[in-house]
């Protein structure tokens, strides 16, 4: 998992370092996305162009990724001394939408999790009511070959924030759960540093 967030993650701080940039938008509605169904096309339709494209190698797999992300300095972070900045990602496979995620440092739509809870999230016993009660809201989702099982789907939290001081934190997780909505595999990457 580890190529996941730190794409998604440096994606995102590329913009907050600069200060301001990108164009300002809104979380999206998970109404509009839906995995295996949307494709590529929709996504730029409804979007515009994107700030960034990539590609990586997942479970053997090529993932398209494209990015929108927005920073200012004139913003409310969540937390003093952070630049304020929103990010979205999207991954495709064979023009096909197999993920995606938001992130924001933002006051008012941050995506900050309690990381201190991950381990009260048990592989095979917990649920997906469990992990949103836990958790909350997910930031995005993960389908195969962005997750290990090409039957389960995974529900991603994630935050990243970069501060004045140029350092910055990142944490991700991935739960993925089965057809019948248990808790199949976990997922956690935390890092701080500049």
């Amino acid at each position: 998992m580890s190529s996941r967030p730190a794409f998604l993650a440096t994606l995102s701080m590329c913009f907050v370092l600069t200060g301001c940039a990108g164009t300002d938008f809104v979380r999206p509605s998970t109404d509009t996305l839906k995995l295996g169904q949307t494709t590529y096309s929709q996504v730029v339709q409804q979007f515009g162009q994107p700030r960034r494209e990539g590609t990586m190698l997942k479970n053997d797999k090529t993932i398209k990724a494209i990015s929108y992300a927005y920073a200012s300095l004139g913003g409310e972070p969540l937390h003093a001394g952070v630049v304020p900045a929103r990010g979205m990602t999207y991954y495709f496979f064979n023009d096909t939408l197999v993920g995606y995620g938001f992130v924001s440092s933002w006051k008012e739509d941050n995506t900050d999790f309690d990381e201190k809870k991950v381990e009260m999230i048990v592989k095979g016993k917990s649920t997906r009511a469990d992990v949103v009660v836990l958790m909350g809201k997910p930031s995005g989702y993960y389908a195969y070959p962005l997750i290990k099982s090409d039957t389960d789907e995974a529900a991603v939290y994630a935050f990243v924030e970069a501060r004045m001081n140029r350092t910055s934190q990142r944490k991700s997780l991935a739960v993925s759960f089965d057809k019948g909505d248990v808790v199949s595999d976990v997922e956690f990457t935390t890092s701080e540093g500049q």
